[in-house]
């Protein structure tokens, strides 16, 4: 049996879990905020291997400019293509945490901003929202900018 809950002194999960020998053993799982800490660290080191470990199996990345990435695979291959194509730096300039929630505000060395927020269940993400502008994006990394089609008449 196992039970999870919000520990209100250190804004961490503890987790506890029975085993069938009757022995009670307690786990305690970073909060999400130290969880979207260590996420950071991993972002900058350009390893989507460990970013994508951060992940449920079953989790959804949806940077809102872009199309839904559902599932750790492929979200492990949306980080591998993306630091192929561009050097990024997350610099955080703050991660707010309310329950399962942890919201990072962040900003990269030549100027663009964005906000994430990362909805957090037993240690890893099972859902990440992320707003930025993908056009700047585009043109500070000299990138392709997708074409737009016009609407037939």
């Amino acid at each position: 049996m196992k039970r999870s809950q919000m520990n209100a002194d250190t804004n961490t999960d503890v987790s506890t879990e029975v085993n069938t020998d009757g022995k009670t053993v307690k786990a305690t799982i970073a909060s999400p905020k130290e969880i979207v800490k260590q996420w950071v660290a991993a972002f900058n080191k350009g390893d989507a291997e460990l970013l994508s470990s951060f992940y449920h199996s079953d989790a959804v990345n949806h940077q809102v400019a872009n199309e839904p990435v559902v599932g750790r695979q492929a979200i492990y291959q949306m980080f591998r293509e993306e630091f192929a194509n561009a050097e990024m730096e997350c610099i955080v300039d703050n991660i707010f945490q309310d329950g399962e929630w942890a919201i990072l505000e962040w900003k990269d060395p030549i100027g663009l901003r964005g906000c994430g927020f990362f909805h957090i269940q037993n240690g890893l993400i099972v859902m990440q929202r992320g707003y930025w502008d993908k056009l700047s994006f585009l043109q500070a990394h000299n990138l392709p900018i997708p074409s737009t089609k016009s609407p037939s008449n």
